[in-house]
């Protein structure tokens, strides 16, 4: 729909982040819509996962304002951040899965335990098994997590992300410790969700071949496979921006092909060029 398509989804104003004397985020400005995509890269300590906290609510600015799915959040009490919440996906560092539970019952734990997202108990299982089948993991219901590898675990973590249908997914370093095939299948599933969903997505990684695909590639739902984006299409690949990060400070926001063209030392660290 053209109106949900100019809809902001994620606003950052001005906003800062302290831990007593280190500013862990200083004077951030970005604005996402549905569709968009943003792959934020920077050294360890940059503000990373910080920015990602703060989106969620978890952590509050010392200055500047936050806007999620149209409201702001930067001043609200819990309570009312669970309901906002509940339009966010998440996809935790490592997967984030509850040791004890089984594949379905972590994958449906977000529609079980949010109010906000009442589930009646007969859809659940159905919704909980049309998210596992996105990720081709049908069969693992009746699972525990120690009986998957590190990869499946991260495709389940992308589940229970996506079974609560979400305007936003944040992602934590969704490839991280995993080997290049998988870690492809990994940001394959990405775009397949963002294309088939408009959903809008935000990425910490370390690779820069993840922020590189998800500006490269669309999903193409009748081939069922991965294609190469018509670079200025309008299409989600093309709206994917590179933010990077430096001592909390966001010292680059643009394309891949000004990310690649930038003569910044700091910047160029995190462009992997072809040889």
């Amino acid at each position: 729909m053209p109106d949900e398509q100019h809809q902001s989804v994620l606003r950052f104003e001005h906003v800062s982040v302290g831990f007593e004397d280190l500013k862990a985020l200083d004077d951030v400005s970005f604005e996402m819509l549905a569709g968009d995509t943003r792959i934020i890269l920077g050294a360890a300590g940059s503000g990373k996962t910080v920015l990602l906290k703060t989106a969620l609510g978890l952590l509050k600015p010392d200055a500047g304002r936050v806007y999620v799915l149209g409201r702001e959040i930067t001043r609200l009490p819990e309570e009312e951040l669970f309901e906002i919440r509940s339009g966010i996906g998440v996809l935790f560092q490592e997967g984030g899965l509850f040791d004890s539970l089984t594949i379905e019952e972590n994958v449906g734990y977000p529609l079980a335990n949010q109010k906000a997202l009442f589930c009646p108990p007969e859809e659940m299982r159905q919704r909980v098994e049309e998210a596992l089948r996105f990720v081709e993991l049908e069969h693992t219901l009746e699972k525990l997590p120690s009986e998957l590898s590190g990869g499946m675990r991260r495709r389940v973590g992308i589940a229970r992300a996506i079974v609560i249908e979400p305007r936003l997914v944040l992602y934590d370093s969704p490839t991280a410790g995993l080997d290049p095939i998988t870690a492809y299948t990994i940001i394959a599933l990405v775009v397949k969700d963002r294309e088939l969903k408009n959903t809008a997505t935000v990425m910490v990684t370390h690779r820069c071949q993840d922020g590189q695909m998800l500006a490269k590639l669309r999903y193409n739902p009748q081939t069922g496979a991965l294609e190469l984006a018509p670079p200025r299409d309008g299409s989600s690949a093309a709206r994917t921006k590179f933010l990077v990060l430096q001592q909390g400070r966001l010292v680059f926001e643009g394309t891949q092909a000004e990310l690649e063209a930038s003569s910044d030392p700091y910047v160029s660290k995190f462009v992997k060029r072809e040889d």
